[in-house]
């Protein structure tokens, strides 16, 4: 049976490699969230499925058919599929994430272990979704004939920083949401706002070609740009064969990202010593 001292001092010390003893841990709760999301559902993984398709076929008839919006060169039904997957996997991650530390409280406030493990194994059942969701890509690809070229390939990069991101905002809503319960109300209404501003239904270009002819056009641009689902979103249209152009918003996403993901870890590392007390 093995024990575990804690020393005044040292728990910042070996808190990475306190982070590899738990990776158990990690995968349990990862499990858990898995089997508790699916389980004693009618149709399980199905649920999956369902919620990107009928965005897809709103999208392609509203979108595509009706208002006539630019397809990036593809299938307008591929092309919002391949919108809407990434944004899906990033809201359902961040909303995970954001209120993991809360509904663990009991397990924070009874014993130690790295709290980072709580938000990062939540984003494990969105992951589980995009894979399950991918399904729906491939089957619009073969009937709409989209022939996969090598771009493919990176589309596991273009994932792995749509889950930087939604990790990133993530740990700062876990964070304040412990200590502002407000913030419950917030991730609601980011995941809402967040859908129409970025490019799920409409490509970048197009949209962007629409701000120059307004007024703080150019602002407006910037402040476009900073959202980091645009890079993610574009890069998945590019990998699925596409004509996005990445130069810009792929630079600016990996910028923010990184910025967003360094600062919210310093500050959940910051805070998490108080979660046991205010949770």
């Amino acid at each position: 049976m093995s024990r575990l001292i804690i020393r005044a001092g040292e728990v910042e010390r070996h808190y990475w490699a306190d982070l590899w003893r738990y990776r158990e841990l990690f995968f349990f709760l990862s499990w858990r969230d898995i089997l508790v999301r699916y389980k004693q559902t009618v149709i399980g993984v199905l649920w999956a499925l369902i919620r990107p398709i009928l965005t897809i076929a709103i999208f392609t008839v509203l979108f595509g058919r009706m208002a006539k919006v630019p397809s990036d060169g593809l299938p307008f039904a591929v092309f919002v599929c391949a919108g809407n997957l990434p944004w899906q996997f990033f809201a359902t991650a961040m909303s995970e994430a954001s209120n993991s530390l809360v509904l663990n409280a009991n397990m924070l406030s009874k014993i130690y272990f790295p709290r980072l493990i709580v938000p990062t194994s939540a984003v494990i059942v969105a992951f589980v979704d995009l894979l399950i969701s991918l399904v729906i890509m491939a089957a619009l690809m073969v009937w709409y004939h989209v022939m996969p070229t090598w771009r493919l390939l990176t589309l596991p990069l273009f994932t792995a920083l749509g889950l930087g991101a939604a990790l990133s905002v993530g740990l700062w809503l876990s964070a304040l949401n412990v200590k502002y319960r407000d913030f419950r109300y917030v991730i609601p209404f980011v995941v809402q706002f967040g859908f129409f501003v970025s490019p799920v239904g409409y490509p970048s270009d197009w949209f962007v070609g629409k701000l120059t002819n307004m007024r703080y056009g150019e602002a407006l641009h910037v402040i476009y740009l900073l959202n980091p689902m645009v890079g993610v979103i574009d890069g998945f249209r590019w990998a699925i064969g596409g004509q996005a152009n990445l130069s810009v918003s792929i630079v600016t996403s990996i910028v923010v990202i990184g910025l967003v993901g360094v600062t919210g870890l310093r500050y959940f590392r910051r805070t998490e010593k108080r979660f046991a007390d205010i949770i």
